[in-house]
C-alpha cells in the first residue's frame, strides 16, 4: 500500500543544466508548448489566447452619443425585440413599469458636486406600475400611448420584483428623433 502513493515526480530528483535554462515558449494566456499541434496565427485574433478566436469590437464612441441603460450600447430595439425583452421580464415575475424623461434622459451633474451623488437619475412615471400584467402587447399599447403624449421624451421600460422590492432591468424603449 505504501509503494502506490509514491508520487512520479519523485523519480528524477536532479535536474540537468540544459533543463534549468529552458524556458517554454509562452503567448497569451495558455503556454504554446501545451498545445503542440496548434498553428500560431500573426494575426490580432489570435494574440488573446482563451480557447477561442477573440473579435475585436469597438467600444463606445465618447462623442455626440450618450449611455443611457444596460442595452444602450445595441442599436436601437425594434419592436419584436422590445416585446421580446418584455416577455423576459414576465417570465421572471417582474411588475412592468414605463417611465419617461423629458429633459434628455442623461445622468448629470448640475446641482450638487459631492461623489456619488447625478442629477437626472429618477425618470417620471407613466401611470401605475402594470401589477398582474401577462402579456406583452399591454406594455407596448401602454408604450405607443406615452409615445403619442410624449414624443420628444426618453421612455424606458423597467421591471420590479415585487418580492425583493428591486428594479431588477431597465432599458431604452424609445428615443425622440435625432438620437
Amino acid at each position: 500500500m505504501a509503494s502506490s502513493m509514491i508520487s512520479s515526480a519523485v523519480v528524477a530528483p536532479y535536474a540537468t543544466p540544459a533543463q534549468t535554462t529552458m524556458v517554454a515558449p509562452f503567448t497569451g494566456l495558455k503556454s504554446a508548448s501545451a498545445f503542440p499541434g496548434r498553428k500560431v496565427e500573426n494575426d490580432i485574433t489570435s494574440l488573446a489566447s482563451n480557447g477561442g478566436k477573440v473579435q475585436c469590437m469597438q467600444v463606445w464612441p465618447p462623442r455626440n452619443r450618450k449611455k443611457f441603460e444596460t442595452l444602450s450600447y445595441l442599436p436601437t430595439l425594434n419592436d419584436q425585440q422590445l416585446i421580446k425583452e418584455i416577455e423576459y421580464l414576465l417570465r421572471k415575475g417582474w411588475v412592468p413599469c414605463l417611465e419617461f424623461s423629458i429633459t434628455g434622459g442623461f445622468v448629470f451633474r448640475e446641482h450638487n458636486r459631492s461623489p456619488g451623488y447625478y442629477d437626472g437619475r429618477y425618470w417620471t412615471m407613466w401611470k401605475l406600475p402594470m401589477f398582474g400584467c401577462t402579456d406583452p402587447v399591454q406594455v407596448m399599447k401602454e408604450l405607443e400611448e406615452v409615445k403619442k403624449e410624449y414624443p420628444d421624451a426618453f421612455v424606458r421600460i423597467i421591471g420590479f420584483d415585487n418580492r425583493r422590492q428591486v428594479q431588477c432591468i431597465s432599458f431604452i424603449a424609445y428615443k425622440p428623433p435625432g438620437f
